[in-house]
């Protein structure tokens, strides 16, 4: 399922908040807009999802703060920063941090539906993965503790035979586990469960 098509705006300039909320909204998103990082962090939870429109300089936390803030709370959300006051090295340090992009005010309207329409991309991308990954984790804990064993094993080049042998068990019952682990991983061919084991490894079990 594709992320909200929700753009939230934090910006303490109220005309610059109300011609883009304006203008969005025209362009068919949702708008949510905050006069402050703190508001926003006072309004919000850690599932809200989007593509967020972060002013830099503002009284009180700054946009690089907030963005550092999001990622301690393992928040999602794509981030747009828009600035009067840019230079080269807020930019470097904002893009290094995860963010789509740093317009300088005053940019285009198509600058900025180019640069949402790929955070929107992004965000999609990124709740797949996280989605197959969640599917993967309940997959894995469907399995026994000794289908578990098999898998590890199985990933690893193990022969039915050493397994056997390792296990204390008959090669017959190792073939069942080793068919059962397959059927719950969802694996058309052992290079899937490889692959598979893979993903689960890196997204932490």
């Amino acid at each position: 399922m594709p992320v909200n098509r929700i753009i939230i705006l934090v910006d303490d300039d109220t005309a610059v908040c109300h011609a883009l909320s304006t203008y969005l909204l025209a362009s068919g998103y949702c708008v949510r807009a905050f006069p402050s990082a703190e508001a926003f962090l006072d309004e919000t939870d850690d599932t809200v999802e989007g593509v967020m429109l972060l002013d830099q300089r503002m009284s009180g936390m700054s946009g690089l703060e907030l963005q550092t803030e999001l990622a301690r709370r393992c928040i999602n959300l794509q981030v747009i920063f828009i600035s009067g006051h840019a230079d080269v090295q807020m930019s470097v340090k904002a893009i290094k941090a995860g963010a789509i992009d740093f317009l300088e005010k005053p940019f285009s309207q198509e600058d900025l539906l180019a640069s949402i329409r790929e955070a929107f991309s992004r965000a999609d991308d990124l709740k797949l993965r996280q989605e197959d990954a969640d599917e993967l984790r309940r997959r894995h804990a469907d399995l026994t503790p000794r289908e578990q064993e098999v898998l590890q094993r199985v990933v690893k080049g193990m022969s039915n035979k050493c397994m056997a042998e390792v296990l204390c068990v008959s090669d017959r019952t190792i073939e069942v586990h080793r068919s059962r682990v397959m059927k719950k991983m969802k694996a058309e061919s052992l290079p899937d469960l490889v692959r598979k084991y893979a993903m689960l490894q890196k997204a932490g079990q």
